[in-house]
């Protein structure tokens, strides 16, 4: 299961183990992810991640899951002391409370396969990234949630990817409130993560990578 499929690194990341594993993409219903699922023979689970009463439906879909990827998000550039309490919310609500109430209800499918549960973080959630401190602080909170998923479900394997910057429209949007160019050749490419996502699902079963760091090499 594959959230934000959609977007440049979700779709990345479902192309990279469409070969290996048959995929469940969830997320908001939209073209683009509907696009990525024809591509990929792959089924769509309509999910909103903000309506957490919603989620109970993944659980009646799936009774076994070998991988979790939690790559959707949000995040809203701006100067903290202009930062909006709701872009605020939202982004804790996408990006934190959302994946808490995910993982939560897939467990027992989790637990049935003992499977791996990838954590899409950030750069921004080992240093903080100044003009995004709500997402920053998100990215923080979501590392924390996954150390306490490791400590605490022993049977399962739980990695964190904290990749820099990635040639993604989120970049285009973070650039221009910077007032900076955007160059896709100055950022990691989505197919560089994906790859390292791969890798991770690829480890042999007496192996647990728990954190990966990736930079781009220039």
């Amino acid at each position: 299961m594959i959230t934000g499929a959609g977007g440049g690194l979700g779709s990345a990341i479902a192309e990279a183990l469409a070969p290996t594993h048959a995929l469940l993409l969830a997320g908001r219903p939209s073209n683009r992810l509907e696009d990525v699922a024809a591509r990929l023979g792959a089924t769509v689970l309509p999910l909103e991640l903000t309506d957490t009463d919603a989620l109970a439906a993944a659980s009646v879909v799936v009774d076994d899951l070998d991988v979790l990827v939690h790559n959707a998000g949000v995040a809203f550039p701006d100067v903290l002391s202009e930062s909006r309490v709701d872009d605020w919310r939202t982004t804790f609500e996408v990006n934190v409370i959302g994946a808490v109430a995910l993982t939560q209800t897939v467990l027992p499918a989790l637990r049935q396969a003992q499977g791996q549960v990838i954590f899409v973080n950030s750069g921004a959630g080992l240093h903080v990234l100044a003009g995004m401190a709500s997402y920053s602080a998100s990215k923080f909170a979501l590392r924390a949630f996954a150390d306490s998923l490791r400590a605490e479900e022993p049977a399962l394997r739980v990695t964190s990817v904290h990749p820099g910057r990635i040639g993604t429209e989120m970049q285009r949007t973070l650039r221009e409130f910077e007032g900076g160019e955007y160059d896709p050749a100055n950022y990691l490419r989505p197919e560089t993560v994906a790859r390292a996502i791969t890798g991770i699902v690829a480890t042999p079963p007496d192996g647990h990578v728990h954190e990966i760091i990736l930079r781009h090499r220039g």
